[in-house]
């Protein structure tokens, strides 16, 4: 192809190599965010899988086994965002923006601290506000 035939001018060359190296790592960085938002999806799963659990095994005998298991999986949810955060924030700080406009590391933190601190609530409220004791029906 045409664009891909060297120019005879150095400076073009060198040129090009560095615009297509920036493109570069444009596309890792949304990557990066796609992937993200990947691990936050699965997240949202692991809680709601827990919370279903909970709701479908509620009278569960012993009364407290649903509540465990649906806590595993509650918290687990949690973890996972944190993990995702980690490792996006880890990427983020190798990688520079050239023609995009990324998220940042502040956001990445906010939603996966969010995330986790309301699935904390959740096993918090699904163990206590039953009946105002730990482990009532």
């Amino acid at each position: 192809m045409a664009q891909d035939d060297p120019p005879e001018d150095c400076d073009k060359t060198t040129h090009w190599a560095e615009t297509r190296t920036d493109l570069a790592e444009d596309r890792n960085i949304m990557a990066m965010e796609r992937t993200f938002a990947g691990w936050i999806r699965t997240s949202f799963a692991a809680i709601g899988i827990g919370l279903g659990f909970r709701a479908v095994f509620g009278d569960f005998e012993p009364p407290w086994l649903a509540r465990a298991i649906a806590t595993v999986f509650i918290l687990a949810g949690g973890w996972l965002a944190l993990l995702a955060q980690h490792r996006a924030v880890k990427t983020y700080e190798r990688l520079s923006t050239h023609k995009i406009a990324a998220l940042g590391a502040p956001n990445f933190r906010l939603l996966a601290f969010c995330v986790a601190g309301g699935s904390i609530l959740l096993t918090a409220g699904l163990w206590l506000l039953n009946d105002g004791t730990l482990g009532g029906n």
